[in-house]
């Protein structure tokens, strides 16, 4: 099983930025599949960003491209989200996922049943 750890949520203005971590442990490789979701009040959990593996492609939802940064700190075991220009929409519980081993196929990569383990979610806030 695969342990995850997410902090750094907030209160910030639209404009403003946030940097989200997510401390990995368990059973997942250096490369494993791990992805960051979010999920507004009312709406469906959504994909927000990943990659496949360490210095590989980076894909992000459309909604956050050009403004959310995905990387992971392999010495560290951390991923993160870097946010920056937030708007009020961007107001959600995130969460990172994680799956024992490697990366899911890219075509299950943006769907939330890919991932077994997910970690409590941090809050992000952002008003306007």
């Amino acid at each position: 099983q695969v342990q995850l750890v997410e902090s750094g949520g907030g209160l910030v203005q639209t404009g403003g930025s946030l940097r989200l971590s997510c401390a990995v442990s368990g059973r997942t490789s250096s490369n494993g599949g791990l992805a960051w979701f979010r999920q507004a009040p009312g709406k469906e959990r959504e994909f927000v960003a990943s990659d496949r593996g360490s210095g590989s492609t980076t894909y992000y939802a459309d909604s956050v491209k050009d403004r959310f940064t995905f990387s992971r700190d392999k010495a560290k075991n951390t991923i993160y989200l870097q946010m920056n220009n937030l708007k009020p929409e961007d107001t959600a519980l995130y969460y990172c996922a994680g799956r024992e081993g490697g990366r899911p196929i890219l075509s299950m990569m943006r769907r939330s049943e890919a991932y077994p383990n997910w970690g409590q979610g941090t809050q992000v806030t952002v008003s306007s």
